[in-house]
């Protein structure tokens, strides 16, 4: 009877990719309602308008230091554990579920909506307002719709700028709790070494040191992006997704941008940057907006320069630290230094009485020996004093030349 052959049967290796390549994200629109999204990344490439190598950056399997990029489309953001895209009209939050980043979310959804009464700076809001701009009042002062009406209340930010200050605020408290929690383990930790030095103490303020190290270059590197957004007016003109939306759709707006861009990142961002520069020049007021957003950069700037004092001032307190407990340990050594010199000064005198109890020692027939027992005692006494009398001067010459404390 002839076998039957069982086909064998491999699970679809595509399909597991697929679902490796699956990423969990949340979405939170203008109105802050949000949902998840289990997608791919070419799926997040082809909705926001990045490239591979910018959603690399967000990837928590990989280490990449802070970053703040601003595209055609979208903000892409990697502070810490914050790791998200920011467009003119949602966000989108990597890992949701994650402890540090649950309550990024409910501030998200808190202070994404626009509060009641006031009226936001949307797409039309904007055409409106980039359409009448050449309009100017007999005293110089051009119109604004956010004025046009006493009762709207204040201007609201666009919603790129909400939630990047939102992640910015996250950032820095998250950075400045950290150092706090440093500084209340470190300060002790360190009297106690002063007090008393020991293996343990030692320890314990080597890995505080080591802690602390880490923690400094994280809020160095959160402090030179932002410092390298202010230095850069084109970089914080970038970040104005509603304007460059705004523009896109504008009959003074440049082209749109090849097919061919994506496959392309150089030459993509190149035209992004060309076009971005030519939408800011066309309406005449992007140094409004930088203004703006520098101020909201400027102050949590000073918010992470000042944590990143407070880091410093704790490194230079450890290392005031350091050189007491080695002033300490010098001095110990020198009062090691002193005994050793007091005791081979001691065997030095020693030695010599040995020797002139060994010379009258010795059994040897002389006639000397004889009959002079009574001057055994005057030996002992002066000899002890002669040895005496050389230890100290040893200990004089030493005290003379400052080898030994007085």
């Amino acid at each position: 009877m002839p076998k039957t052959i069982m086909p064998l049967v491999l699970p679809d290796q595509n399909l597991e990719k697929k679902k490796a390549a699956s990423r969990s994200w949340l979405l939170l629109d203008a109105n802050g309602d949000s949902m998840m999204l289990e997608v791919d990344k070419y799926a997040i490439m082809h909705r926001v308008g990045i490239h591979a190598r910018d959603l690399r950056i967000l990837d928590p399997l990989l280490s990449y230091p802070s970053t703040i990029l601003g595209r055609e489309r979208a903000i892409v953001l990697n502070l810490e554990h914050i790791k998200a895209i920011i467009t003119a009209e949602e966000v989108l939050l990597r890992n949701p579920h994650d402890e540090f980043v649950i309550p990024i979310v409910e501030e998200l959804c808190r202070r994404l909506p626009p509060k009641s009464g006031r009226k936001h700076m949307n797409a039309s809001a904007l055409a409106g307002y980039d359409e009448t701009s050449e309009r100017e009042n007999k005293d110089g002062s051009s119109w604004d719709p956010h004025n046009e009406n006493p009762d709207s209340g204040a201007d609201v930010p666009p919603f790129e700028f909400r939630a990047l200050e939102v992640a910015l605020e996250a950032i820095c408290s998250f950075l400045d709790a950290r150092t706090t929690e440093l500084e209340t383990n470190a300060y002790p930790a360190l009297d106690e070494l002063t007090k008393k030095i020991s293996s343990r103490n030692l320890d314990r303020v080597r890995k505080l040191k080591s802690g602390m190290t880490r923690l400094t270059a994280r809020i160095q590197k959160v402090r030179d992006e932002l410092e390298q957004l202010l230095d850069d007016d084109e970089d914080m003109a970038d970040l104005f997704l509603t304007r460059k939306m705004v523009g896109s759709g504008s009959p003074t707006a440049p082209s749109v941008v090849p097919s061919w861009v994506p496959a392309s990142p150089t030459i993509g961002s190149r035209i992004s940057r060309a076009s971005r520069a030519s939408t800011v020049t066309s309406y005449g007021h992007g140094s409004d907006d930088v203004e703006e957003l520098e101020m909201l950069l400027e102050a949590y700037f000073m918010q992470i320069d000042g944590t990143l004092n407070k880091v410093t001032t704790l490194r230079e307190y450890i290392d005031d630290t350091e050189d007491y407990i080695n002033i300490q340990l010098d001095n110990h050594r020198n009062r090691l230094i002193q005994l050793e010199l007091i005791l081979s000064s001691a065997t030095v005198v020693m030695a010599i009485y040995s020797l002139v109890a060994a010379i009258f020692g010795m059994n040897l027939p002389y006639k000397w020996n004889e009959g002079y027992g009574y001057i055994f005692k005057w030996v002992v006494i002066l000899g002890g004093v002669g040895c005496l009398t050389v230890f100290l001067m040893v200990l004089g010459y030493a005290r003379y030349k400052r080898l030994i404390g007085t």
